[in-house]
């Protein structure tokens, strides 16, 4: 039986573990060639009683604890709920490059709109409406690729040995407010360093290495040329008590930036500025150490069937975002980690909760420590699995995964999300599969998304992966503002919709 192993927490918001009782009831497994979807079970002592939102091919869908529809909008991909009932989504699916991104109300009528008009800008992925105090206003943010010339990957110390660079992107994050003008913008390609070339700005320096430079990215990572979506981020989040934003790439990293110290209220060139500045340097970073040089990379060992994956903790990771105000382990970090890149011999995805703060006594300092600095316990599994022992970061305070290693696995997307209860709901983007499982494992909710490109299943057959896939699912309390005012009756499950 696999167990998270006993963790000493340190502030009073966070959860209290002494172990896991893994999953019991009618988890989806992989292993299962069909099956019925929508709702599957519910525990309603132990659930937390609310409504599911998610996006699926042109529709976003609250259900209630049944599976039943609440309601229903018109909405693009990623579809966020807004605190008035709004929905914002993005212009197409989140994989896709997007146009822009669509506001619609409770009816679905267009409140409001982003069209991304410059060339060199693609967005992608992740948008979030945040309030932003220095400015006294809502904005919207999001995740742009934004395009690097040739002539700039050499200026900036890319090796020339790997390139030319002819479709350079790198991530850019966007701010934008109510009108549509950008009020601030952080840019990857501002804050790296390379040890390869002596002459430019962002050398290491004498007697120094990237070691020295956890706050920026490697330009000259080994097998990693500058290409098309280099780093290919997929999640981003406002933190409004920090004013700090959270995104993560899905090469298997983390950033924390500073947002409060880089933006200047009514001056956008000086907010981009200074965003370009060391004061944008990343604050904080996890997942793969090594790659700023101070952990161990993956690596094949002598007998070449084995192998360890040194200090990495996340494969394909998305949906990195803080747990909410008033939440079990506020303020901590919660990401999905895909887990599909860590050399395992049978690859099962995770939901991870990062405490940053952890040194290598296990302190909460209340200040953000560079994860080797705390130090790493041993992740062991069960023999039966074949999967070899592997290092687990002393900064990973909880984390869920399936008894079963074929139970529970996304090689993309996905998400989790930390209810006032302290159950944790996630979605697992490959499979349409929603559930809800408490702060020792136990599963209390199931349901799985009916939705295709193709219409609707009430048993889904032997299909190709992400048939009925979901980027991600949030669950809201019945007394959330969005709902005020509102008939929340639910009479039918999506797949006995009466046709419009």
């Amino acid at each position: 039986m696999l167990h998270i192993r006993k963790i000493k927490l340190r502030t009073a918001a966070a959860i209290a573990l002494t172990g896991i009782t893994l999953l019991t009831g009618s988890l989806y497994a992989i292993e299962q060639l069909q099956g019925p979807t929508e709702f599957r079970y519910w525990n309603k002592e132990k659930a937390f009683n609310g409504y599911t939102i998610f996006g699926a091919y042109g529709t976003a869908y609250l259900i209630d604890m049944e599976g039943k529809v609440a309601h229903t909008w018109p909405s693009g991909g990623n579809p966020k709920l807004l605190p008035d009932g709004h929905i914002l989504s993005s212009g197409k699916d989140p994989q896709s490059g997007l146009s822009g991104f669509t506001e619609v109300d409770w009816d679905g009528k267009v409140v409001w709109r982003y069209s991304e008009k410059r060339k060199d800008y693609s967005p992608h992925h992740d948008h979030i409406r945040v309030f932003n105090k220095k400015l006294n206003q809502y904005t919207t943010m999001f995740i742009a690729n934004k395009s690097v010339s040739n002539e700039q990957a050499i200026a900036a110390g890319f090796d020339p040995k790997n390139g030319p660079f002819t479709d350079g992107q790198m991530d850019t994050l966007v701010e934008v407010d109510m009108q549509g003008n950008v009020v601030w913008e952080w840019w990857f390609f501002d804050h790296g360093i390379q040890d390869v070339d002596p002459t430019k700005a962002n050398y290491v320096g004498k007697g120094k290495t990237i070691a020295d430079y956890p706050n920026r990215l490697n330009f000259n990572l080994p097998g990693r040329p500058l290409k098309r979506d280099w780093l290919h981020c997929n999640s981003l989040d406002y933190n409004p008590i920090l004013d700090q934003v959270i995104t993560s790439s899905v090469q298997g990293e983390i950033y924390v930036i500073d947002h409060g110290a880089t933006f200047v209220a009514g001056d956008p060139k000086a907010s981009i500025a200074k965003a370009a500045s060391p004061a944008g340097d990343f604050i904080y970073r996890f997942g793969d150490p090594a790659r700023y040089k101070q952990g161990d990379p993956p690596r094949i060992l002598e007998n070449w069937d084995n192998y360890t994956v040194g200090t990495r903790q996340l494969g394909g990771v998305h949906n990195a975002h803080w747990i909410e105000p008033g939440m079990p382990g506020a303020g901590h970090i919660m990401v999905f980690n895909n887990g599909q890149y860590l050399y395992q011999h049978t690859p099962q995805s995770q939901i991870l909760e990062i405490n940053p703060y952890l040194d290598g006594s296990g302190r909460d300092t209340g200040k953000y420590v560079n994860p080797p600095d705390a130090g790493y316990t041993s992740l062991r599994s069960p023999p039966d699995t074949h999967n070899l022992e592997r290092k687990l970061s002393k900064q990973i305070v909880w984390y869920y995964q399936s008894k079963s290693n074929k139970g529970f696995f996304a090689q993309i997307g996905s998400s989790g999300q930390r209810l006032p209860n302290g159950n944790t709901l996630i979605c697992s983007d490959t499979e349409g599969h929603f559930f809800e499982v408490t702060a020792d494992g136990t599963l209390v909710w199931e349901y799985i998304s009916p939705v295709t490109k193709d219409g609707t299943y009430k048993v889904k057959p032997d299909e190709l992966p992400m048939i009925n896939q979901v980027f991600r699912a949030y669950r809201y309390a019945p007394d959330y503002s969005a709902f005020k005012g509102h008939d929340l009756t639910a009479k039918y499950l999506i797949t006995d919709l009466p046709k419009k």
